[in-house]
Parts: C-alpha cells; structure tokens; sequence
C-alpha cells in the first residue's frame, strides 16, 4: 500500500511548526506519558487506560515493522520550538475496503494550538501525493467534536454516524464517521505541495524532481 519512500526509517515530514518521523525506541517515555492520559485514551479506539508497563515498547516495534512492510505508516509528531519533543501520533492504515484511514492522538499539552490539524494535514496530503488511494476515511467519538473539528479542517466530510466497535473501550461506542476523496482534494483550496523532506533518499538529500508536480496550483502551509 505505502511505497518504498515511507518505509525506511529515516523519511520524514516536515510542517510549519513540526517533524513528523518514524517511531524510536527513545520515543517510549514520552508516548506512554500523554496516551496514559485518561482524557486521550477515553477518545481512542485502540490506546488502553490504565496504559499498562512496557505498552509504549510494544507499540513501537510493531509501528516499525509495519512501516517497513508498507502495511501502514505510524509517526510521531515532534515539535521543533521545544526541542524536538514528541507531543502527538499520527497513523494512516488501509482497511478491509481499501480506503486508508487516519488517526491521531496528542499530548494534552498541546491541545487546543493547531498541532493537530497541522499534522493531520501533512498525513493526508503526503497519502495522496504518493499513493493510488482514492478515499481516506476517519471517526469520531460523538463526544469529542474537538477532534472531528480537527478532521474537519483537514478537508474531512461528514459520511453518516453509527455504532463502531472501539476494542480498548470494550464495545460500541457511537462515532462520526467522515471521509476525503481524491477529488475533494484536488478541488480543496487546502490542498498543498509535499514539503521538500518527504522526497530526500537515503543520502539525506532532496530530491525533487523524482516526484510529479501536483495537478493544480496552490498556496502552501
């Protein structure tokens, strides 16, 4: 599904005010901190609360792996005027239906400063700039309309709202479900050009005349 540029662990993306890069296995601390947080983790289909020892680890390893075999792509989001400190995650993953859906988690801390729809942003415009998908998809608890305002920004439409089975919650739980086709995003006025380090190669240099030009023309971040 993802191809060969997003599955060697030194691609990343860079934004306005983040990096967007591979897990590591320094991150562990720092993820377990903000997803053992009740009020992330309750918003979540997948993070346990409480978060138990070691969890961080697990996920980490198997981010790596399944971005290594294209199966989806796992990065965490870094904040460059803090150090380089992660404050969030961002996940993009092909379904049974062959969309790509997308989801996101973030530090408290950061809650409320545009980080997410900053990184949710970059997810969705690098699927459709290097992959064939034609739908990405996404979902809401009914209860978070902070984060279906997020999805919202990024070019999501509300599809329809319905029961959706959250195993870490332990049932079904009501969900908005959004969505963003291709066309969509091509007619969006928020469409933008790839930023410059998702197209660097190994030797760490960017290579931009490997990747087509986007079809249409338009203001970046």
């Amino acid at each position: 599904m993802f191809p060969d540029l997003t599955c060697d662990d030194v691609f990343r993306i860079e934004t306005k005010r983040l990096w967007l890069r591979w897990p590591r296995a320094t991150d562990a601390g720092a993820i377990a901190e903000f997803v053992g947080n009740a009020d992330v983790a309750q918003m979540t289909a997948e993070i346990p609360h409480p978060y138990p020892q070691g969890e961080a680890v697990r996920f980490i390893l198997k981010a790596r792996a399944e971005n290594a075999a294209g199966e989806a792509l796992h990065l965490v989001v870094t904040q460059k005027a803090a150090g380089r400190a992660v404050v969030g995650l961002v996940s993009a993953r092909a379904d049974a239906n062959k969309d790509v859906e997308i989801g996101y988690a973030m530090a408290p801390q950061v809650w409320g400063k545009g980080f997410a729809t900053e990184a949710v942003r970059a997810m969705v415009d690098l699927i459709f700039n290097v992959t064939p998908v034609t739908r990405l998809v996404a979902k809401s608890r009914v209860v978070n309309a902070a984060s279906r305002r997020v999805l919202e920004k990024s070019g999501f439409t509300h599809a329809d709202t319905g029961l959706d089975f959250l195993p870490a919650r332990g049932g079904l739980h009501p969900c908005d479900r959004l969505q963003l086709d291709r066309q969509a995003w091509h007619r969006s006025a928020a469409m933008r050009r790839m930023p410059p380090m998702v197209l660097q190669r190994r030797d760490g240099v960017a290579h931009t005349e490997d990747v087509p030009e986007p079809p249409v023309e338009v203001p970046q971040y």
